[in-house]
């Protein structure tokens, strides 16, 4: 979706607590009704059923959290984006809360078009929802990043097919997680992209069964001309003004 006119904005939310069982849908409802409550001039597609022009970035599976979820929508007329946070939230379920919006550039691209990694922690269990044992996952995780193929099983329309996950995994870090293992992963959204459930799977051990105690997505990317950027700085109108500007 690009925004041709009017006045796009871009904002930041988070989705946490009891909020995660929740769909994407329910999220984009839980969205429109807060822009009724706040009476936002939301700008309008033309045609015989108008819709606000409202676009969300990649989907959260239903059951993870996350820091770092975004949405690109449009305005009819110009509203100081600095207040958009704080009015927002106020309408919206507990555990979704607006931390930032920033005026966006006319021709920026859709989200899901131009966010390349999102990064992950995920608390791992085995499947009683017990401790994994930190050292056995260690080996695992060098073996999978040690791979030149990862070969996951996917179900498509009733049919099973089996991909190749390694192009799209960046990283794997072992960490802990408030005395829990953990995995930091950073995972490309490029070569139909990898789920963390999928990664578990990979991460063969034996007689142990891994399961996601917690999943956060942290971090969402886009990548340009070698830099990593946040997607609210890296197609902001004020940032392009002060490159103009110096």
């Amino acid at each position: 979706m690009k925004f041709s006119e009017g006045f796009p904005v871009r904002l930041r939310f988070t989705k946490r607590g009891k909020v995660r069982f929740i769909s994407h849908r329910d999220v984009a409802r839980a969205f429109e009704r807060a822009f009724r409550i706040e009476e936002l001039p939301l700008a309008f597609t033309l045609g015989f059923s108008p819709r606000p022009k409202v676009s969300f970035g990649l989907a959260l599976s239903v059951g993870h959290e996350s820091d770092a979820e975004y949405l690109d929508f449009e305005l009819s007329e110009p509203i100081e984006p600095d207040t958009l946070p704080a009015r927002l939230s106020a309408a919206l379920p507990d555990g979704i809360d607006v931390t930032g919006a920033v005026p966006l550039l006319e021709r920026a691209l859709a989200l899901q078009e131009a966010v390349t990694l999102v990064e992950y922690r995920v608390v791992v269990a085995d499947e009683s929802d017990e401790i994994v044992d930190h050292r056995a996952l260690g080996p695992a995780v060098d073996h999978v990043m040690a791979s030149t193929t990862v070969p996951v099983t996917r179900t498509r329309k009733g049919r099973e097919s089996v991909d190749d996950i390694r192009p799209a995994l960046y990283s794997i870090e072992l960490v802990t997680d408030d005395g829990s293992p953990a995995l930091e992963l950073t995972l490309s959204t490029q070569f139909r992209g990898a789920r963390p459930r999928e990664v578990l799977d990979a991460l063969s051990i034996d007689g142990i069964v891994l399961a996601e105690r917690r999943v956060i997505r942290t971090a969402q990317w886009i990548e340009r001309d070698g830099a990593r950027l946040e997607p609210l700085e890296a197609d902001a109108f004020a940032r392009t003004l002060e490159v103009r500007a110096s």
